[in-house]
C-alpha cells in the first residue's frame, strides 16, 4: 500500500529514477561479492567463460549471470575480475543488446579481448535485426532460406512465438524486437557487430551457423551468430 501511495505521489520520471537507483545499488553489491568470489579462478589458464548465461548454464565453464544458477554475478559494464590472456573461449548469447552502444559495448568487448589468450575465440549471438528489416522492406532473405529456416513471414512468426499480443503492426513488432520493453539498448546486424568486434581488436570475424552443442535451441530462429579471434600475436 505504501509503495503504491509513493508511486502515485511522485512523477513517473522520478519513480522510474528511484527504481533504477535501487537496481543499481543492488547490482553494485552483487558485483562486489562476485569480484571477491572470482579470486577462486586466479592463476587458472584456458578457462571458458559464459557471460550472460541465463538458463544456458554450461558444465565446466565459468558461468556469469545475475541468476542464482550462475557461478558469478558481475556488472559486465565494469572491468572484469579475470587475469589477462587467461581464457581460451569467451561466449555470450543475447547479452550485447542489453548494453548501451557504443560506450558500454566497447568496454565489455575490450575486456573480453583482454582476458582471452592469444589465439582465443570469442563467440557471440545477438537478436537478428537484419532479418526483420529485410522482411519489413519486402526483400527476400536468401541466406536464411538456404539454411533451412521456416519460409514464413518473420512478423507472423514473431507474433506466434515471441511477441506480446499488443504487437499488431509490423512497426510495433520491429520496435518490440529492438527494445523489449526497454530491456534492449541496441539492435544489431552483422555489419554493425563486425565493426564493434573489429574496433575491440578481434580478427577473423565471421558469421557462423547455430551450434547445438553451445547455443540455446530456443534462440536458434531469432539469432545472428558470429565468431572472432584474438590474434596469436596479441598479448596484454
Amino acid at each position: 500500500m505504501l509503495k503504491q501511495t509513493v508511486a502515485n505521489t511522485l512523477s513517473p520520471g522520478i519513480w522510474n529514477a528511484l527504481k533504477s537507483l535501487r537496481s543499481e545499488i543492488g547490482l553494485a553489491y552483487r558485483h562486489r561479492k562476485g569480484v571477491v568470489k572470482a579470486a577462486l579462478y586466479k592463476g587458472k589458464r584456458g578457462s571458458k567463460v559464459n557471460f550472460g548465461s541465463g538458463r544456458n548454464v554450461k558444465s565446466g565453464w565459468i558461468n556469469v549471470d545475475l541468476n542464482k544458477e550462475a557461478d558469478l554475478a558481475l556488472d559486465l559494464r565494469r572491468p572484469l575480475p579475470f587475469e589477462s590472456d587467461s581464457c581460451s573461449l569467451v561466449y555470450t548469447e543475447h547479452l550485447l543488446e542489453h548494453l548501451e552502444y557504443p560506450g558500454e559495448t566497447r568496454q565489455f568487448l575490450s575486456e573480453c579481448f583482454r582476458i582471452l589468450e592469444p589465439g582465443g575465440e570469442f563467440s557471440v549471438g545477438v537478436p537478428d535485426t537484419e532479418w526483420y528489416m529485410l522482411d519489413y522492406c519486402g526483400a527476400e532473405n536468401l541466406s536464411r532460406t538456404q539454411a533451412g529456416f521456416p519460409d514464413e513471414d518473420v512478423f507472423a512468426l514473431a507474433k506466434r512465438m515471441w511477441h506480446p499480443k499488443w504487437c499488431q503492426t509490423r512497426m510495433e513488432h520491429l520496435h518490440y524486437h529492438a527494445r523489449q520493453d526497454g530491456q534492449h539498448k541496441f539492435a544489431y546486424d552483422f555489419e554493425t557487430l563486425n565493426a564493434a568486434l573489429g574496433r575491440a581488436g578481434f580478427v577473423d570475424i565471421a558469421r557462423r551457423e547455430f551450434d547445438p552443442g553451445t547455443d540455446s535451441p530456443a534462440r536458434k530462429l531469432n539469432t545472428l551468430y558470429a565468431s572472432a579471434r584474438k590474434s596469436p600475436e596479441a598479448r596484454q
